[in-house]
Protein backbone atom coordinates (compact mmCIF):
# COMPACT_ATOMS: atom_id res chain seq x y z
CA UNK A 1 0.00 0.00 0.00
CA UNK A 2 1.38 3.43 -0.93
CA UNK A 3 2.00 6.04 1.76
CA UNK A 4 -1.27 7.70 2.74
CA UNK A 5 -1.08 11.44 3.37
CA UNK A 6 -2.24 12.99 6.62
CA UNK A 7 -5.69 14.44 6.11
CA UNK A 8 -7.20 16.88 8.58
CA UNK A 9 -10.41 16.01 10.40
CA UNK A 10 -12.16 18.84 8.53
CA UNK A 11 -11.22 17.46 5.12
CA UNK A 12 -11.70 13.77 5.91
CA UNK A 13 -15.52 13.62 5.40
CA UNK A 14 -15.11 15.00 1.89
CA UNK A 15 -12.53 12.33 1.10
CA UNK A 16 -14.74 9.59 2.52
CA UNK A 17 -17.63 10.68 0.32
CA UNK A 18 -15.57 11.10 -2.85
CA UNK A 19 -13.42 7.96 -2.69
CA UNK A 20 -14.51 5.04 -4.87
CA UNK A 21 -15.73 2.02 -2.96
CA UNK A 22 -17.59 -1.29 -3.23
CA UNK A 23 -20.59 -2.27 -1.12
CA UNK A 24 -20.66 -5.95 -0.19
CA UNK A 25 -23.38 -6.05 2.49
CA UNK A 26 -26.63 -4.47 1.35
CA UNK A 27 -30.02 -6.15 1.77
CA UNK A 28 -32.08 -4.75 -1.05
CA UNK A 29 -35.32 -5.19 0.90
CA UNK A 30 -33.67 -3.13 3.63
CA UNK A 31 -33.25 -0.21 1.23
CA UNK A 32 -37.03 0.26 0.98
CA UNK A 33 -37.58 3.82 2.17
CA UNK A 34 -40.95 4.59 3.83
CA UNK A 35 -41.90 6.80 0.88
CA UNK A 36 -41.42 3.93 -1.58
CA UNK A 37 -43.21 1.49 0.75
CA UNK A 38 -46.25 3.75 0.74
CA UNK A 39 -46.06 4.32 -3.02
CA UNK A 40 -45.92 0.58 -3.73
CA UNK A 41 -48.66 -0.15 -1.20
CA UNK A 42 -50.92 2.32 -2.98
CA UNK A 43 -50.00 0.97 -6.42
CA UNK A 44 -50.64 -2.62 -5.35
CA UNK A 45 -53.59 -2.06 -3.02
CA UNK A 46 -51.72 -3.39 0.02
CA UNK A 47 -53.01 -2.07 3.38
CA UNK A 48 -50.37 -0.88 5.85
CA UNK A 49 -50.74 -0.69 9.64
CA UNK A 50 -49.33 2.85 9.59
CA UNK A 51 -51.20 6.08 8.94
CA UNK A 52 -48.39 7.91 7.17
CA UNK A 53 -44.77 7.88 6.09
CA UNK A 54 -43.91 9.68 9.32
CA UNK A 55 -45.82 7.13 11.38
CA UNK A 56 -43.89 4.31 9.75
CA UNK A 57 -40.56 6.04 10.22
CA UNK A 58 -41.32 6.53 13.93
CA UNK A 59 -41.74 2.76 14.19
CA UNK A 60 -38.06 2.32 13.33
CA UNK A 61 -37.11 1.98 16.99
CA UNK A 62 -35.32 -1.33 17.37
CA UNK A 63 -33.89 -2.92 20.47
CA UNK A 64 -32.33 -5.96 18.81
CA UNK A 65 -32.13 -7.89 15.55
CA UNK A 66 -35.50 -9.61 15.94
CA UNK A 67 -37.45 -6.41 16.60
CA UNK A 68 -35.97 -5.00 13.40
CA UNK A 69 -36.77 -8.14 11.39
CA UNK A 70 -40.42 -7.99 12.41
CA UNK A 71 -40.92 -4.60 10.76
CA UNK A 72 -38.54 -5.44 7.91
CA UNK A 73 -40.73 -8.33 6.77
CA UNK A 74 -43.86 -6.19 7.11
CA UNK A 75 -42.32 -3.59 4.80
CA UNK A 76 -41.49 -6.23 2.20
CA UNK A 77 -45.17 -7.15 1.93
CA UNK A 78 -45.71 -4.38 -0.65
CA UNK A 79 -43.41 -6.10 -3.17
CA UNK A 80 -45.59 -8.10 -5.54
CA UNK A 81 -44.63 -7.48 -9.16
CA UNK A 82 -41.43 -7.42 -11.22
CA UNK A 83 -41.65 -3.64 -11.50
CA UNK A 84 -41.73 -3.34 -7.70
CA UNK A 85 -38.44 -5.19 -7.38
CA UNK A 86 -36.97 -3.14 -10.21
CA UNK A 87 -38.05 0.14 -8.60
CA UNK A 88 -36.59 -0.89 -5.25
CA UNK A 89 -33.23 -1.90 -6.71
CA UNK A 90 -33.09 1.12 -8.99
CA UNK A 91 -33.61 3.48 -6.07
CA UNK A 92 -30.73 1.89 -4.16
CA UNK A 93 -28.40 1.90 -7.17
CA UNK A 94 -29.04 5.58 -7.80
CA UNK A 95 -28.11 6.27 -4.18
CA UNK A 96 -25.07 4.03 -4.41
CA UNK A 97 -23.77 5.72 -7.54
CA UNK A 98 -24.17 9.12 -5.83
CA UNK A 99 -22.04 7.77 -2.95
CA UNK A 100 -19.30 6.76 -5.41
CA UNK A 101 -20.02 3.05 -5.08
CA UNK A 102 -18.47 1.48 -8.18
CA UNK A 103 -19.65 -2.05 -7.43
CA UNK A 104 -22.41 -3.54 -5.28
CA UNK A 105 -23.09 -7.16 -4.38
CA UNK A 106 -26.75 -7.10 -3.44
CA UNK A 107 -28.40 -9.53 -1.02
CA UNK A 108 -32.00 -10.52 -1.63
CA UNK A 109 -34.31 -12.79 0.39
CA UNK A 110 -36.53 -14.78 -2.01
CA UNK A 111 -38.23 -16.79 0.77
CA UNK A 112 -39.70 -13.53 2.09
CA UNK A 113 -41.51 -13.22 -1.24
CA UNK A 114 -42.17 -16.78 -2.40
CA UNK A 115 -43.93 -17.43 0.93
CA UNK A 116 -46.40 -14.74 -0.15
CA UNK A 117 -46.95 -16.33 -3.55
CA UNK A 118 -44.52 -14.15 -5.49
CA UNK A 119 -42.64 -16.22 -8.09
CA UNK A 120 -38.85 -16.52 -7.93
CA UNK A 121 -38.56 -15.28 -11.51
CA UNK A 122 -40.55 -12.16 -10.62
CA UNK A 123 -38.04 -11.29 -7.91
CA UNK A 124 -34.91 -12.03 -9.91
CA UNK A 125 -36.13 -10.50 -13.17
CA UNK A 126 -36.89 -7.17 -11.54
CA UNK A 127 -33.64 -7.00 -9.57
CA UNK A 128 -31.48 -8.17 -12.45
CA UNK A 129 -32.98 -5.68 -14.90
CA UNK A 130 -32.18 -2.85 -12.51
CA UNK A 131 -28.58 -4.07 -12.19
CA UNK A 132 -28.07 -4.28 -15.95
CA UNK A 133 -29.52 -0.82 -16.58
CA UNK A 134 -27.52 0.75 -13.74
CA UNK A 135 -24.23 -0.41 -15.21
CA UNK A 136 -25.20 1.12 -18.55
CA UNK A 137 -26.51 4.48 -17.38
CA UNK A 138 -25.11 5.02 -13.87
CA UNK A 139 -21.69 3.40 -14.19
CA UNK A 140 -22.20 1.17 -11.14
CA UNK A 141 -21.81 -2.58 -11.57
CA UNK A 142 -24.02 -4.82 -9.47
CA UNK A 143 -24.48 -8.53 -8.92
CA UNK A 144 -26.98 -10.53 -6.85
CA UNK A 145 -26.45 -12.83 -3.86
CA UNK A 146 -29.41 -15.04 -2.92
CA UNK A 147 -29.74 -15.36 0.85
CA UNK A 148 -31.35 -18.23 2.73
CA UNK A 149 -33.36 -17.26 5.82
CA UNK A 150 -31.72 -19.05 8.73
CA UNK A 151 -34.81 -19.06 10.95
CA UNK A 152 -36.41 -21.37 8.36
CA UNK A 153 -35.41 -24.99 7.74
CA UNK A 154 -32.64 -26.29 5.51
CA UNK A 155 -35.38 -28.08 3.58
CA UNK A 156 -36.88 -24.69 2.78
CA UNK A 157 -33.45 -23.49 1.65
CA UNK A 158 -33.16 -26.49 -0.69
CA UNK A 159 -36.60 -25.69 -2.12
CA UNK A 160 -35.50 -22.11 -2.69
CA UNK A 161 -32.33 -23.26 -4.43
CA UNK A 162 -34.39 -25.51 -6.70
CA UNK A 163 -36.65 -22.61 -7.63
CA UNK A 164 -33.58 -20.51 -8.41
CA UNK A 165 -31.88 -23.12 -10.60
CA UNK A 166 -33.13 -21.67 -13.93
CA UNK A 167 -31.76 -18.28 -12.91
CA UNK A 168 -28.30 -19.13 -11.56
CA UNK A 169 -26.65 -17.31 -14.44
CA UNK A 170 -27.88 -14.06 -12.90
CA UNK A 171 -26.72 -14.85 -9.36
CA UNK A 172 -23.08 -14.67 -8.27
CA UNK A 173 -23.49 -16.46 -4.95
CA UNK A 174 -25.55 -17.38 -1.90
CA UNK A 175 -25.62 -16.11 1.66
CA UNK A 176 -27.26 -16.74 5.02
CA UNK A 177 -29.15 -14.08 6.94
CA UNK A 178 -32.07 -13.34 9.32
CA UNK A 179 -32.22 -14.28 13.02
CA UNK A 180 -28.75 -15.42 14.04
CA UNK A 181 -28.94 -16.56 17.65
CA UNK A 182 -30.15 -20.15 17.90
CA UNK A 183 -29.56 -20.85 14.21
CA UNK A 184 -25.89 -21.83 13.83
CA UNK A 185 -24.35 -22.06 10.36
CA UNK A 186 -24.03 -25.87 10.47
CA UNK A 187 -27.82 -26.05 10.21
CA UNK A 188 -27.27 -25.31 6.49
CA UNK A 189 -24.20 -27.46 5.81
CA UNK A 190 -25.76 -29.61 3.08
CA UNK A 191 -27.35 -26.82 1.08
CA UNK A 192 -24.13 -24.80 1.12
CA UNK A 193 -22.21 -27.88 -0.03
CA UNK A 194 -24.63 -28.17 -2.95
CA UNK A 195 -24.22 -24.48 -3.80
CA UNK A 196 -20.45 -24.94 -3.79
CA UNK A 197 -20.81 -27.83 -6.24
CA UNK A 198 -22.83 -25.51 -8.48
CA UNK A 199 -19.97 -23.02 -8.56
CA UNK A 200 -21.68 -20.32 -6.51
CA UNK A 201 -19.68 -18.02 -4.27
CA UNK A 202 -20.44 -18.41 -0.56
CA UNK A 203 -20.92 -15.87 2.25
CA UNK A 204 -22.78 -15.95 5.57
CA UNK A 205 -23.82 -13.67 8.40
CA UNK A 206 -21.94 -14.71 11.52
CA UNK A 207 -20.73 -13.01 14.68
CA UNK A 208 -23.16 -10.09 14.67
CA UNK A 209 -25.13 -11.08 17.77
CA UNK A 210 -23.96 -14.70 17.64
CA UNK A 211 -20.71 -15.93 19.24
CA UNK A 212 -17.30 -16.36 17.60
CA UNK A 213 -18.11 -20.08 17.33
CA UNK A 214 -20.60 -19.21 14.58
CA UNK A 215 -17.77 -17.63 12.57
CA UNK A 216 -15.67 -20.78 12.94
CA UNK A 217 -18.64 -22.85 11.73
CA UNK A 218 -19.28 -20.57 8.78
CA UNK A 219 -15.65 -21.00 7.71
CA UNK A 220 -15.12 -24.68 8.46
CA UNK A 221 -18.58 -26.16 7.84
CA UNK A 222 -20.10 -23.87 5.22
CA UNK A 223 -16.71 -23.02 3.62
CA UNK A 224 -17.67 -19.39 3.11
CA UNK A 225 -15.32 -16.88 1.51
CA UNK A 226 -16.53 -13.81 3.42
CA UNK A 227 -18.09 -13.21 6.83
CA UNK A 228 -20.95 -10.74 6.99
CA UNK A 229 -20.65 -8.64 10.16
CA UNK A 230 -18.12 -10.71 12.15
CA UNK A 231 -17.56 -8.06 14.83
CA UNK A 232 -17.70 -10.64 17.65
CA UNK A 233 -14.45 -12.13 16.32
CA UNK A 234 -12.52 -9.82 18.68
CA UNK A 235 -13.46 -12.11 21.57
CA UNK A 236 -11.41 -15.01 20.13
CA UNK A 237 -7.69 -14.36 19.62
CA UNK A 238 -7.13 -17.50 17.55
CA UNK A 239 -10.01 -16.57 15.27
CA UNK A 240 -8.63 -13.07 14.81
CA UNK A 241 -5.28 -14.51 13.80
CA UNK A 242 -6.92 -16.84 11.30
CA UNK A 243 -9.07 -14.12 9.73
CA UNK A 244 -6.01 -11.90 9.33
CA UNK A 245 -3.78 -14.66 7.99
CA UNK A 246 -6.30 -15.95 5.45
CA UNK A 247 -7.48 -12.43 4.48
CA UNK A 248 -11.11 -13.39 5.03
CA UNK A 249 -13.09 -10.22 4.63
CA UNK A 250 -15.60 -8.96 7.19
CA UNK A 251 -18.46 -6.88 5.82
CA UNK A 252 -18.97 -4.58 8.80
CA UNK A 253 -22.07 -2.34 9.11
CA UNK A 254 -21.45 0.35 11.77
CA UNK A 255 -24.82 2.12 11.84
CA UNK A 256 -26.64 -1.22 11.84
CA UNK A 257 -24.52 -2.31 14.80
CA UNK A 258 -25.44 0.87 16.64
CA UNK A 259 -29.13 0.73 15.78
CA UNK A 260 -29.44 -2.90 16.88
CA UNK A 261 -27.46 -2.24 20.08
CA UNK A 262 -24.48 -4.43 19.18
CA UNK A 263 -22.50 -1.27 19.97
CA UNK A 264 -25.00 1.15 21.56
CA UNK A 265 -22.37 3.89 21.39
CA UNK A 266 -20.76 4.24 17.97
CA UNK A 267 -17.60 5.54 19.64
CA UNK A 268 -17.13 2.03 21.06
CA UNK A 269 -17.25 0.32 17.66
CA UNK A 270 -14.35 -2.07 17.07
CA UNK A 271 -13.81 -1.32 13.36
CA UNK A 272 -10.43 0.29 14.05
CA UNK A 273 -9.40 -2.63 16.22
CA UNK A 274 -10.24 -5.05 13.41
CA UNK A 275 -8.19 -3.06 10.90
CA UNK A 276 -5.24 -2.60 13.22
CA UNK A 277 -5.20 -6.38 13.81
CA UNK A 278 -4.73 -6.85 10.05
CA UNK A 279 -8.25 -8.03 9.22
CA UNK A 280 -9.79 -7.25 5.83
CA UNK A 281 -12.70 -5.28 7.22
CA UNK A 282 -15.01 -3.26 4.98
CA UNK A 283 -17.78 -0.70 5.61
CA UNK A 284 -21.32 -1.27 4.37
CA UNK A 285 -24.88 -0.08 5.01
CA UNK A 286 -26.78 -3.37 5.67
CA UNK A 287 -30.39 -2.09 5.71
CA UNK A 288 -29.93 1.65 5.13
CA UNK A 289 -33.59 2.68 5.05
CA UNK A 290 -34.04 1.28 8.56
CA UNK A 291 -30.67 2.05 10.12
CA UNK A 292 -30.29 5.73 9.32
CA UNK A 293 -27.77 5.88 6.51
CA UNK A 294 -26.34 4.61 3.26
CA UNK A 295 -22.69 3.75 2.83
CA UNK A 296 -21.27 7.28 2.99
CA UNK A 297 -23.18 7.96 6.21
CA UNK A 298 -21.69 4.79 7.66
CA UNK A 299 -18.21 5.98 6.74
CA UNK A 300 -18.56 9.55 7.96
CA UNK A 301 -20.34 8.74 11.21
CA UNK A 302 -18.08 5.90 12.35
CA UNK A 303 -14.96 7.90 11.44
CA UNK A 304 -16.23 10.93 13.36
CA UNK A 305 -17.11 8.79 16.37
CA UNK A 306 -13.93 6.71 16.55
CA UNK A 307 -11.19 8.95 15.18
CA UNK A 308 -10.24 6.72 12.28
CA UNK A 309 -7.88 8.32 9.76
CA UNK A 310 -7.24 8.54 6.02
CA UNK A 311 -5.05 5.46 6.31
CA UNK A 312 -8.02 3.48 7.57
CA UNK A 313 -10.24 4.94 4.85
CA UNK A 314 -7.91 3.80 2.10
CA UNK A 315 -7.59 0.34 3.60
CA UNK A 316 -11.36 -0.07 3.97
CA UNK A 317 -12.03 0.94 0.36
CA UNK A 318 -9.16 -1.20 -0.92
CA UNK A 319 -10.46 -4.16 1.07
CA UNK A 320 -13.92 -3.71 -0.43
CA UNK A 321 -12.59 -4.12 -3.95
CA UNK A 322 -10.26 -6.98 -3.04
CA UNK A 323 -13.04 -8.88 -1.24
CA UNK A 324 -15.53 -8.50 -4.08
CA UNK A 325 -16.37 -11.32 -6.47
CA UNK A 326 -15.33 -9.25 -9.49
CA UNK A 327 -12.49 -10.29 -11.79
CA UNK A 328 -8.93 -9.49 -10.81
CA UNK A 329 -8.60 -7.23 -13.84
CA UNK A 330 -11.64 -5.21 -12.77
CA UNK A 331 -10.33 -4.97 -9.21
CA UNK A 332 -7.09 -3.43 -10.48
CA UNK A 333 -9.06 -0.79 -12.41
CA UNK A 334 -11.03 0.19 -9.30
CA UNK A 335 -7.96 0.18 -7.07
CA UNK A 336 -6.19 2.48 -9.53
CA UNK A 337 -9.11 4.93 -9.26
CA UNK A 338 -8.92 4.71 -5.48
CA UNK A 339 -5.20 5.50 -5.43
CA UNK A 340 -5.74 8.41 -7.79
CA UNK A 341 -8.40 9.86 -5.50
CA UNK A 342 -6.02 9.85 -2.55
CA UNK A 343 -3.13 11.26 -4.59
CA UNK A 344 -5.40 14.06 -5.83
CA UNK A 345 -6.45 14.78 -2.26
CA UNK A 346 -2.90 15.88 -1.47
CA UNK A 347 -2.96 18.47 -4.22
CA UNK A 348 -6.40 19.98 -3.71
CA UNK A 349 -8.44 21.14 -0.74
CA UNK A 350 -12.12 20.34 -0.57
Amino acid sequence: MFKIPTISAERLPGLLRSMPKAELHIHIEGSLEPELIFALAQRNGVPLPYASVEDLRRAYAFTNLQSFLDIYYAGASVLLHEQDFYDMARAYLVRGAADNVLHAEIFFDPQTHTARGVAMETVINGLHRACVEAEADLGISATLILCFLRHLSEESAFETLEQAMPHLGRIVGVGLDSSEVGHPPEKFARVFARCRELGLRLVAHAGEEGPPAYIWSALDVLKVERIDHGVQAVHDAALMQRLAHERIALTVCPLSNQKLCVFPNLADHNLGKLLDAGLAATVNSDDPAYFGGYINENFTQVFAATGLTARHAYQLAFNSFEASFASNAQKRVWEHKLKATFENCVEHDY
